[in-house]
C-alpha cells in the first residue's frame, strides 16, 4: 500500500468537483481525435495537396503503427512509478508536445510531391504516438481514482459526455475557425486554428490532472515484464480478431 493511501480510498465517493476534473479531458482529446476524423483527409488533399491514394495509404498505415503502440503505452504507464501516481504525470508532461505535433501535422511547408510524403508520414505517425502516450494513462486513470463501481461509472458517463461536447464543438466551428484564422489562406487558417485546440487541449489535460487523484495501485507482487505482457496479447485471440476487423474496417 503506497504511504498516501488511506483505509477507505478505495471505496472514496469522488466529488463532482473532480467526476467533472476527469471527464472534461475527453473534451481536450476530442479537439484533436475530431478533428483528425473529419477533416485530415481533405485537408491533406485539399490544401496540403497529397493525392488521395496516398493520404489513405498513410492513414492506414499510421493507424497499424498506433495499434501497436497501445499496448506497448500501456505496459510502460502500468510501470510508471512518481510521487503524483502513475497515469496522470503524462497529461501534464505531453499536453504541450502533443501541441507543437498537431500544429506541425497541420502545417504545410513548400515541399515537393514526395517531400510532402514524408513530411504528412513523419508529422502525423509522431501526433499519434503523443495522442497514445496521453490517451492510454487517461483511459486507465477512472481505475485507480476509486473501486466504487457505480463512481467509476459516473466517471465513464461524464467523460462521454465532455467527449460528445468537444466532438459537437469541432464540427461546428473548425471550418469557421479556419476562415478566420486564413482569411483567404487554408494553409494558415488550419495552421492557427490547430495552436488554439493545442493550447486549449494542454490546458484541459493541465486541469484533469491538477484536479483528479490516483488513490491506490496494484499490490508488487501483480507486477509483470513488458514482454511478457505483449506476448500475452498475441495469444489472446479475441483481441487479435478485434485488431484485423478494426484493419478492415479502416481501410474500407
Amino acid at each position: 500500500m503506497p504511504a498516501t493511501e488511506r483505509p477507505n480510498d478505495r471505496l472514496a465517493v469522488l466529488g463532482w468537483g473532480e467526476k467533472i476534473g476527469f471527464g472534461v479531458g475527453d473534451l481536450g482529446f476530442n479537439l484533436y481525435w475530431t478533428t483528425i476524423a473529419s477533416f485530415l483527409a481533405a485537408f491533406y488533399t485539399d490544401v496540403f495537396g497529397i493525392s488521395a491514394a496516398a493520404a489513405g495509404t498513410m492513414l492506414f498505415v499510421t493507424k497499424i503503427v498506433d495499434a501497436c503502440t497501445d499496448p506497448v503505452m500501456g505496459a510502460v504507464a502500468d510501470r510508471t512509478r512518481t510521487r503524483w501516481g502513475k497515469f496522470r504525470p503524462y497529461l501534464l508532461l505531453a499536453g504541450l508536445p502533443m501541441a507543437a505535433a498537431g500544429v506541425l501535422t497541420f502545417t504545410t511547408p513548400d515541399l515537393d510531391d514526395t517531400g510532402k510524403l514524408v513530411w504528412a508520414y513523419a508529422t502525423y505517425t509522431v501526433m499519434m504516438v503523443l495522442y497514445t502516450v496521453l490517451s492510454t494513462p487517461y483511459s486507465a486513470l477512472s481505475g485507480v481514482m476509486t473501486a466504487r463501481s457505480q463512481e467509476r461509472t459516473t466517471l465513464i458517463s461524464v467523460r462521454f459526455l465532455f467527449a460528445f461536447t468537444g466532438g459537437a464543438l469541432v464540427n461546428k466551428y473548425t471550418l469557421p475557425l479556419v476562415a478566420f484564422f486564413g482569411n483567404g489562406d487554408d494553409a494558415r487558417g488550419w495552421q492557427l486554428t490547430m495552436v488554439l485546440y493545442g493550447i486549449a487541449a494542454a490546458l484541459i489535460f493541465a486541469f484533469t490532472f491538477f484536479s483528479t487523484r490516483e488513490r491506490f495501485a496494484p499490490p508488487p507482487q501483480q507486477r509483470t515484464h513488458p514482454v511478457q505482457d505483449i506476448r500475452d496479447l498475441l495469444r489472446n485471440r479475441p483481441w487479435l480478431f478485434l485488431f484485423a476487423l478494426a484493419m478492415i474496417i479502416m481501410r474500407t
